[in-house]
């Protein structure tokens, strides 16, 4: 009977230490706003909105002139929205309107993020666009980045929207895990991200974009996804780090999305 109890104790032990893993590794929410587009000389409103589920989620929308189509921005899985100046001039600058938003736990939104939150907090953003602004889905491109890729792969299976774009998304968490701790069965965690078995079902325009030098999700993730995806789609081969391969690529990063959107 000791032994038992031991046995069931270590086990909940285990499985404790696993959640907690699972959680310091995924998920990196900071609370205060560095930044807002005002430093990156953008006008833009500080939106307040609810998800299914009655979470109070922040997000800005940062309008841009004679606009013809509205980027939903699904943040990467370190810090919130206030660390994302530079995409959204970029988006700017390419003449998008940008709504970007912070998952719940992020920022000044409410809650503790896991995957079945993002999932939520990404359709509520997409109800807001669509029901309180009146932006056709056929107007909506979405674009995630790294973890958001995947929270905007699945937003893109339930809801009609223009293209997809992702930029350094890994294949799944089974995949990660077994590249960070392989000694660590996949199945034990709760968190999946499974965009590599989504990413088949999706029709509209697809736009992958990976760098060669990712240091943290491997470019061959990247290559899985797009040759995952069935047409139409576009890859785009980047360089640098994780977090700067948009900088450091600089015209070829911009000059490749501006291509994928004039012939949407």
């Amino acid at each position: 009977m000791k032994l038992i109890l031991w046995i069931i104790a270590f086990a909940a032990i285990l499985f404790l230490a696993i959640r907690y893993i699972e959680k310091q590794s995924i998920f990196f929410p900071m609370k205060g706003l560095a930044a807002t587009p005002l430093e990156a000389g953008l006008p833009y409103e500080d939106i307040y909105f609810e998800t299914s589920d009655s979470k109070r989620l922040n997000g800005w929308f940062v309008p841009c002139k004679n606009a013809k189509s509205t980027i939903l921005f699904c943040h990467g899985n370190a810090g919130n929205i206030g660390h994302r100046l530079e995409k959204i001039l970029i988006f700017h600058d390419l003449g998008l309107n940008t709504f970007i938003f912070d998952y719940r736990g992020y920022g000044k939104s409410e809650g503790r993020p896991h995957e079945a939150g993002l999932y939520k907090d990404a359709f509520g953003a997409y109800d807001y666009l669509t029901e309180k602004r009146k932006i056709s889905g056929n107007d909506i491109i979405l674009y995630g980045e790294s973890i958001g890729g995947g929270v905007a792969i699945e937003l893109a299976r339930g809801k009609k929207v223009k293209a997809l774009i992702t930029e350094d998304t890994f294949s799944s968490i089974k995949e990660m895990s077994a590249m960070a701790y392989p000694f660590i069965p996949h199945f034990v965690f709760s968190s999946k991200f499974d965009s590599l078995s989504k990413i088949g079902r999706i029709d509209p325009p697809k736009l992958i974009i990976h760098s060669r030098d990712d240091e943290i999700v491997p470019f061959y993730m990247g290559e899985k996804l797009f040759n995952a995806a069935k047409p139409p789609k576009k890859f785009l081969k980047i360089k640098g780090s994780h977090n700067t391969a948009f900088l450091d690529s600089g015209k070829e990063y911009t000059g490749g999305i501006k291509s994928f959107m004039d012939n949407l």
